[in-house]
């Protein structure tokens, strides 16, 4: 890992800049973070097709938020977005998608597959690559949580990668067939936000899904309104998820 730039925000937030392998990212440090005392770490995602450059302004709001509760975070330029190379058969996907729903229909499970799946299969391993880089600054503990969509991605880190203890996802993209089975192997605490309004979305797909999660505690809130109509509450009761499953602490209502 190699950092690039160091900001210190408003907040006292440092934000630096990073490049790793064959991606960029951004990390947040809160200032309580010392090695004397590692603060718990949040892997922000972002959607799939915009990038980090258009989604900074709310990664940074979610890191600084996050922050304020004693969190590190980090995000990553997803495969297929910025600079990076597109996904191979991305662009074909998308527009049979498009062409679906402007018809009215459902799109099918071989174009959903074709569209999540290669991303899912690049991102996995670069937030795997990148937990490896960031766990070993003396400054973050060992406690991790996964947090955003795709939730595909969300999905698959919570089913396999040991060091996730939670997982907070936003229901608010398609879901390919094996995301169903590995939902089943998931034991983590699982919170779902649902915009029920989201007409991009399935919302039965993201109930089915929310049903097939294999984690005894699993917490699905859904609120009125579209994609980005998500209410402020709804972050602040997502960020008390993660304080109690990766502090420990006591979180008031």
């Amino acid at each position: 890992m190699r950092f690039t730039t160091h900001t210190l925000l408003d907040d006292g937030v440092l934000e630096r800049e990073f490049t790793l392998a064959d991606f960029t990212g951004i990390l947040w440090m809160p200032p309580t973070a010392t090695p004397s005392s590692p603060v718990p770490l949040l892997l922000l995602n972002q959607p799939g097709d915009f990038g980090t450059r258009r989604m900074y302004p709310r990664l940074v709001a979610r890191a600084t938020a996050a922050a304020a509760e004693g969190f590190a975070s980090v995000t990553i330029e997803l495969p297929g977005t910025g600079d990076r190379p597109p996904l191979p058969g991305a662009d074909e996907a998308r527009a049979d998608l498009r062409a679906a729903l402007a018809a009215g229909e459902t799109p099918s499970a071989d174009v959903i597959d074709r569209l999540i799946l290669p991303l899912v299969d690049q991102a996995v391993p670069d937030w795997q690559t990148t937990l490896d880089a960031v766990l070993a600054l003396p400054e973050i503990g060992t406690r991790v949580g996964f947090s955003g969509g795709v939730i595909a991605v969300g999905v698959r880190l919570a089913a396999t990668e040991p060091r996730i203890g939670a997982a907070g996802l936003f229901a608010g993209s398609y879901v390919p067939r094996s995301t169903m089975e590995e939902a089943r192997g998931t034991g983590i605490p699982i919170h779902v936000l649902l915009q029920w309004d989201d007409e991009g979305n399935d919302r039965q797909a993201a109930l089915d899904l929310f049903d097939a999660f294999g984690s005894h505690e699993k917490t699905l809130v859904a609120n009125m309104g579209g994609h980005t109509g998500v209410p402020a509450f709804a972050g602040k009761d997502a960020g008390r998820f993660f304080v109690r499953h990766l502090t420990g602490a006591t979180v008031a209502q």
